[in-house]
This record gives structure tokens, sequence and C-alpha cells, in this order.
């Protein structure tokens, strides 16, 4: 362990000792909110700093084993100790540095999933709908609740644009690294001469925000408007002004919604998808200001990076970003992204650990 990630476990030690002294002092109890987050911490750091205490032991413990190894009597025994010692250092060593990763707060959050067809006219909005396919079919295998928010049809089937919302278990997290450009080459079904096709969707991957932290959007800013639903829906769809439209005008940001006959209801779900595109549109602003000086390994999530290429013709998925090819493209498309999610999740924490060995 290099003396940067030593400090920091000293750090934390003397802060669970701070804490320790905090919360045992009776008047902490009177702010109940405090007084759960103190406790969240000391736990927290009371876990981390036992696993670093265990890994300085077993540090000592192989430097006694080394010591005896030119006793005749005691070498065999010192050779198996070493042996141990060293497997225990290795592992309390992984697990001290996945600890120490940061987490995003958010990735534990529902989010709002967008496909918007790009290049490539009709065969586009028909990958859109494969991709749409793949999505809900992988949020089925996790048991995640999803449910369409806003849809553009287009001719022949596809989507110009779909808006899902998806709500279950770390959602945002295992997402996330969907943004960007999906790029597919295959022959389209309304090509005659069998040539392959390249055309390409874009996706963004939004977290939904906590109720409490909304933006709070002035109502002046907005430009709202009411319109007929489109898609299924029966005679009501078409003779009520159900689906809602609401324009930040400071920034043309537009969302809108159309699944629920209640005009009142999709107005507070578009509400809520302007909101998170205001607070990503925030976010990533910030992560470019961060990533002025490097960029990520994943890149940086906006739409014009292209992130992926979809080969039909040889089976084949390659995503650009951590030069992963895997030839299980039918699955991938059945909604088995498990390797590519744990592929990407892995580059990042891989990212994060270099920046961590590398920080003073």
């Amino acid at each position: 362990m290099n003396e940067s990630l030593r400090q920091q476990f000293e750090r934390l030690a003397y802060r669970l000792s701070e804490l320790d002294n905090i919360l045992a002092e009776g008047s902490i109890a009177a702010d109940m909110k405090r007084y759960r987050a103190l406790s969240k911490e000391q736990a927290e750091a009371s876990d981390l700093v036992s696993k670093y205490r265990k890994y300085l032991q077993r540090e000592a413990d192989l430097a006694e084993a080394r010591e005896l190894l030119d006793d005749p009597d005691m070498s065999g025994m010192a050779r198996e100790e070493i042996s141990a010692a060293e497997s225990d250092i290795t592992r309390l060593h992984q697990e001290l540095q996945l600890a120490l990763l940061p987490v995003d707060p958010d990735d534990e959050r529902p989010a709002f999933l967008e496909i918007r067809a790009g290049t490539g006219g009709d065969e586009s909005a028909l990958f859109a709908a494969d991709l749409a396919r793949m999505y809900l079919r992988y949020a089925e295998r996790q048991g995640w609740k999803t449910e369409i928010l806003s849809s553009s049809d287009s001719d022949l089937g596809g989507y110009k644009e779909l808006v899902l919302r998806i709500e279950g278990d770390h959602v945002y997290g295992r997402l996330k690294f969907e943004s960007g450009g999906h790029r597919v080459q295959r022959v389209p079904a309304t090509e005659s001469q069998g040539r392959i096709h390249t055309s390409a969707c874009t996706v963004a991957v939004i977290a939904e925000p906590d109720a409490a932290e909304e933006i709070q959007l002035n109502p002046a800013d907005l430009r709202i408007d009411t319109f007929r639903a489109s898609g299924a829906g029966g005679q009501h769809i078409n003779k009520t002004d159900s689906a809602v439209r609401i324009t930040h005008v400071p920034t043309g940001l537009v969302a809108e919604c159309q699944d629920d006959r209640s005009q009142h209801r999709n107005k507070a779900k578009a509400m809520l998808v302007l909101a998170a595109r205001l607070r990503d549109k925030d976010r990533h602003e910030r992560e470019a200001r961060d990533a002025a000086n490097r960029k990520g390994l994943i890149g940086s999530g906006d739409r014009s990076d292209r992130i992926r290429t979809y080969n039909f013709p040889q089976g084949r998925l390659t995503d650009h970003r951590i030069n992963l090819t895997l030839y299980k493209l039918g699955a991938i498309m059945d909604g088995d992204l498990d390797d590519v999610a744990a592929g990407l999740q892995a580059a990042q924490a891989a990212e994060q650990l270099a920046l961590l060995e590398g920080r003073a």
C-alpha cells in the first residue's frame, strides 16, 4: 500500500475517534437528522478502520515470519505463515482500495432513458425500436419497473423518439454508461441488393431527482402546451388534449408526456422529466469543467460521443470506450447486457483506483 493511501486511512481513523466522541455526547440526540447522518458515517468508518488495522497486523505478522526463516526449527511454519499473510494482505488491500472509491449518490435512483433516431432515416428509427426492446428486456431481467412516458412512431414501426422511466434497484448506476451514440451496421429489411447500411441513434440516461432536492422551476420560465396524444388509446386519445409538452424557455429544454389519460398527471410527469434534464445539464457542465485536464476512460456521456457499434452480419458488439468486443449480439439485443455493464463498471473502477493511488 502506498503512502498516500496509508495517510487517508490514518485520517479516517482520526475521524472515527472524533465521531465516537461526538456521538457519546447526549446532546447530539436532540438533532435526529444529524445524529442519523453521523451514526451512518461512524458505522462506515468503523468497518474501514477495522479492516485497515487487520491489514497492518498482517503486515507485522509477515515481517515476523520472515525473520524466522533462518531458524531451522521454525522455517517450515514461517513459510506457511508467509503464504497466508501475503494472501490476506492482497485481499485486504483490494477491499480497502475499493471501499475508498467515490460513490455516485445518484446510482441508486430511478432513471429516464431517452432514445432518439439519428442518421439513417427509417432504418435508424427501426434500430431505435430494437434498442428500446433491448433495454426493456434488460429491465425485465433485473426486476425493474418500466413505463413509456412519450413516444413518436416512424412510418415503418420504429421510433423517432422514445422516453422511458425505469425504477428499481441501482437503475441509474447500471444504465448511466449507455449515454452516447449507438451505431448499427446491418442489411435493412428494405434493402433489395443485400448491401450493409450504417445508421445511428443517440441514448441519454438521466437520474430522476429526489423530490426533496428537485430543481425549483420558475413558472415564468415555462411554456406549457397541450395536444392530442398519438398511438394506442381508443377514442379518448382522439378527442381530448391530454398530452402535455413543457418548454424551459431560458435553456430550450423540452419534456412531454402523453401516456396517461389525465392531463394533470401528464403535466406532473413532464415536469419531473424537465427537472431531471435541467439537473443533468448542470451535472454535465460541472463534469466538463472537471474533465478539462483529462478525459475519462469511459467517455463524457455526451450524446455526440460514438460509444458502441452493433454489427449484425458478424454478430458482434464493440464498445469503443473500453475496447470490449463480444460475439453474442443476438443475446445482447435480447436484453443480456450483463457482460457489457460489468466491463464498463470495471473500467470505471480501474480508472478511479489509478487516480486514488496517484493522489498525494
